[in-house]
């Protein structure tokens, strides 16, 4: 009789699909660790080889020997520990994330200000720290700078209004 047993009796390799899927993976993390600051790629523990391979990309100007030289860091990527390279490409990006936010905070709050005198009331309460006196007299020359015809305005109130906000937010942080 036929042995109908469809479990096989030897572990199963990963197919093609897997292992292409993987070695992209792998690539994309590649891209992300060269993309890092030179600081981060030497304070990770990883491979002296991979550092160098990093190094070595970044001092490649040739297109080709660039895409050779990224191929050349999977390939080592295959036999490292990749946990600290995906943690620090995480980081990276939840820093810059962070930063966008503050930013639109920061407009948010600028564009409150300027609209009315509730949003100076409503700033002060979060941020008691402030100086409310700058802070009004930015207001007044935002909101005077907003009243000219477009080609008059400077903008410099604005901005300025804009640098009071944030190291206000990064002091009370």
């Amino acid at each position: 009789m036929h042995d109908l047993d469809p479990t096989p009796s030897a572990p199963e390799r990963p197919s093609k699909t897997q292992r292409k899927k993987a070695s992209h993976e792998l690539q994309d993390l590649g891209e992300a660790l060269v993309a890092l600051p030179e600081a981060r790629v030497r304070d990770l523990d990883i491979p002296e080889g991979l550092r160098d391979a990093v190094h070595e990309y970044r001092r490649t100007r040739s297109h080709e020997g660039r895409r050779r030289q990224m191929q050349y860091i999977g390939k080592l990527m295959r036999g490292a520990d990749t946990a600290p390279i995906r943690q620090a490409v995480l980081d990276m990006q939840l820093g810059r994330a962070k930063d966008s936010l503050a930013l639109h905070e920061a407009e948010r709050w600028r564009a409150e200000l300027v609209a009315d005198d509730a949003g100076v009331g409503a700033f002060v309460r979060q941020f008691p720290a402030a100086d409310t006196q700058q802070l009004r007299s930015l207001v007044r020359a935002a909101r005077k700078d907003a009243a000219l015809a477009p080609e008059q305005r400077s903008g410099r109130a604005y901005r300025e209004l804009f640098q009071f906000i944030k190291q206000v937010r990064d002091e009370h942080e």
